[in-house]
């Protein structure tokens, strides 16, 4: 009989990306001042300690009661998302369970302190890529995972017709 709910993979991979997300946000704020930067691979990638109270690259700066609502729609769509679609569904499970985990990351600190702290800081083909952390990657891990997932299916579903 096939698993429909992979529940304990997908807690497990949102907990860890979560503690480690705000552990690492935690080590910053405590250990660092903003502004502060070390390198770990030299032009290539730095630890620099950085707050945003917007979105990403800055956008809606100061938004708080927006990014609230708006955060608390996408949890809530995303447990429902995974009981009413994911069903079956391994990959897209993690998926959203990469994007819950990101999501809720940067809520607490929104939540807890007013801003987002930020530390992951790389030059990518020469171009100085934003200031990210742990729940930003895991984001943008889920939503490229979830592309995969949605096209392969949609790709399988065509070869079926």
């Amino acid at each position: 009989m096939k698993q429909q709910y992979y529940i304990g993979l997908t807690l497990f991979i949102a907990l860890i990306i979560l503690i480690g997300d705000q552990l690492t946000k935690f080590i910053i704020r405590t250990q660092m001042t903003i502004g502060e930067s070390f390198a770990v691979l030299p032009k290539f990638l730095y630890i620099t300690s950085h707050r945003n109270n917007g979105a990403a690259w800055g956008i809606l700066s100061g938004k708080m009661t927006f990014f609230y609502i708006i955060t608390v729609i996408i949890l809530v769509a995303l447990i429902v998302f995974y009981i009413k679609e994911a069903k079956n569904h391994m990959l897209m499970q993690i998926a959203i369970s990469l994007l819950f985990s990101g999501a809720l990351g940067n809520f607490i600190d929104r939540v807890s302190s007013g801003e987002v702290v930020d530390f992951i800081d790389t030059v990518i083909f020469g171009y100085d890529f934003p200031i990210f952390n742990i729940a930003d990657a895991s984001l943008t891990i889920g939503v490229i995972l979830l592309i995969i997932v949605l096209l392969k299916d949609q790709n399988q579903k065509g070869k079926v017709s």
